[in-house]
């Protein structure tokens, strides 16, 4: 049984299926000329174990897609290719698997980032938007930045900063994701 048809009929990896993820990566959902792209951390073990991003149940990031008016309905994690045809994608800053982003050594965040900067220059989405503000100061070398829009751009790509949509992140509620997120929404749209 492959990853998706898991993941789409209920299945739960195991704590042993967990643990087996860490060897894993996950596909970029990417393509040419992008509305939005995107960019997490990097995958953690339950999104590594089904193949799909954000596929941790707690991770708040397919209902907040959802309620910012990005996509039609709530995407399950293995819907995630019907994201291209809405011009949007997802990719990550590091692409090794951990338990949690503070496994991440600080250089490799910062080689994540020269090597996902090259990724945006080469697919040229309209914006870049990194989901967590650490990684983004970390992987770019902005210590000062602060959520939104930045004044930097990769290439013709805007990028713009958001929180982490995980669930481990009690910094944000999910009505105050939802409103970020919107105007990211709202900027696009126009």
């Amino acid at each position: 049984m492959t990853p998706t048809s898991r993941a789409a009929g209920g299945w739960k990896p195991s704590k042993a299926e967990l643990a087996a993820a860490v060897s894993r990566t996950v596909p970029d959902v990417i393509a040419p000329g992008l509305r939005v792209l995107f960019c997490g951390i990097n995958p953690g073990l339950y999104t590594a174990a089904i193949g799909h991003h954000f596929g941790r149940p707690g991770n708040r990031f397919w209902p907040v897609l959802h309620e910012a008016g990005f996509t039609p309905h709530r995407f399950q994690p293995w819907e995630e290719q019907a994201l291209l045809p809405l011009g949007y994608g997802i990719t990550n800053v590091v692409a090794r698997t951990t338990a949690t982003a503070a496994e991440l050594h600080p250089d490799e965040i910062v080689e994540g980032g020269r090597l996902l900067a090259a990724k945006v220059e080469r697919f040229a989405p309209r914006v870049l938007a990194v989901l967590g503000i650490g990684a983004y100061r970390t992987a770019f070398g902005a210590p000062a930045a602060a959520l939104g829009p930045q004044t930097e751009q990769i290439g013709t790509t805007l990028v713009w900063v958001l929180p982490n949509p995980s669930g481990l992140n009690a910094n944000y509620q999910r009505d105050a994701l939802v409103a970020l997120f919107r105007t990211l929404r709202d900027a696009v749209a126009s």
